[in-house]
């Protein structure tokens, strides 16, 4: 653990305002992510016998306040082992879920578009290539952008797509990020600035350290640079003041999930709030609502491998 880390460490626990287990019904609930929509909070995870199964399945939940939840709807295709949904909101206000269907022929990349009522989903629409696992896109104006890694162990990348309202398209094919590049989260500043939080394994004998990448649009040339943690799970958001706040699985000597802040200038995370978390664990959604960052991630600290949702305050 890094000093910066250490001198943290004894005010973790002052942040964490409430942590509330809110699902725990299939034998294994993973991979987490969180919206706020229409009044209406939407917690998405996968369900499946273990960590890694061919019968994973998309649930939804929905609620009004955060405490109570209730099925939305629950996602699954024979054949398809259903991995890390993720809700985003379109510019025409509807409710989508990407996922990838792992399958014998390799990942493919989903989307559904959710109802506006519960009720069950039509089949998941491919995006991306086969093979390239767009694990998270994000809404800028009428178009998305989000980066794709490659899953075949004899080939490792990042490519960035964009979705300009008819499908994905490749917008750069090779993002030239050393080692074993994978899950991703970009988001964009006031100025239409991109930062992309990316993490990385050990392969080879390559260190595994999170990248941070920055670029301008149209978002064709960026800028990479190796942060000081190894980070998987990764998401951050920005607060209203500016501070950018990242939560990912950090990896030094306890697994846990955390949250950060992420320095851009200085390429630190820099952790602040321990979620009661060990084990298998991470994967969180996260929203900024009254003061509070909410946040659903999933743990196995309590025996089964659970959904969680926390309010943290900065």
């Amino acid at each position: 653990m890094t000093a910066a880390l250490l001198s943290a460490t004894p005010a973790l626990a002052q942040t964490v305002v409430d942590v509330k287990k809110i699902w725990d019904e299939a034998p294994h609930n993973a991979f987490t992510d969180l919206v706020r929509h229409n009044n209406r909070w939407f917690c998405t995870f996968r369900e499946g016998a273990a960590h890694v199964s061919g019968d994973g399945k998309i649930r939804v939940l929905r609620s009004k306040n955060g405490t109570k939840w209730e099925s939305f709807t629950l996602i699954e295709q024979p054949g398809d082992d259903l991995r890390d949904p993720k809700l985003s909101v379109t510019p025409t206000g509807q409710l989508q879920v990407m996922a990838a269907a792992a399958r014998s022929s390799g990942h493919q990349t989903l989307r559904w578009t959710l109802p506006e009522k519960p009720g069950p989903v039509a089949k998941g629409e491919p995006i991306g290539d086969l093979n390239y696992w767009l694990w998270r896109s994000t809404w800028r104006g009428r178009e998305a952008f989000g980066i794709g890694y490659r899953t075949q162990a004899a080939e490792r990348g990042v490519r960035l797509y964009r979705f300009t309202g008819a499908k994905f398209e490749t917008l750069v094919a090779d993002l030239k990020v050393p080692g074993y590049p994978n899950e991703s989260a970009i988001r964009f500043g006031k100025d239409g600035s991109a930062l992309a939080l990316l993490r990385r394994d050990p392969v080879n004998g390559q260190m595994g350290n999170a990248m941070l990448g920055s670029a301008k649009a149209p978002y064709r040339d960026w800028t990479w640079k190796e942060l000081n943690v190894r980070a998987g799970g990764p998401n951050f958001i920005a607060l209203p003041d500016g501070r950018l706040v990242a939560a990912v699985r950090l990896y030094d000597g306890t697994t846990r999930t955390s949250l950060c802040w992420l320095n851009a200038e200085q390429g630190t995370l820099t952790e602040f709030a321990k979620l009661p978390s060990n084990g298998d664990s991470s994967y969180a959604g996260m929203v900024w609502h009254k003061g509070l960052i909410w946040v659903s991630y999933y743990s196995s600290h309590e025996g089964k491998t659970s959904i969680y949702l926390a309010k943290v305050k900065p």
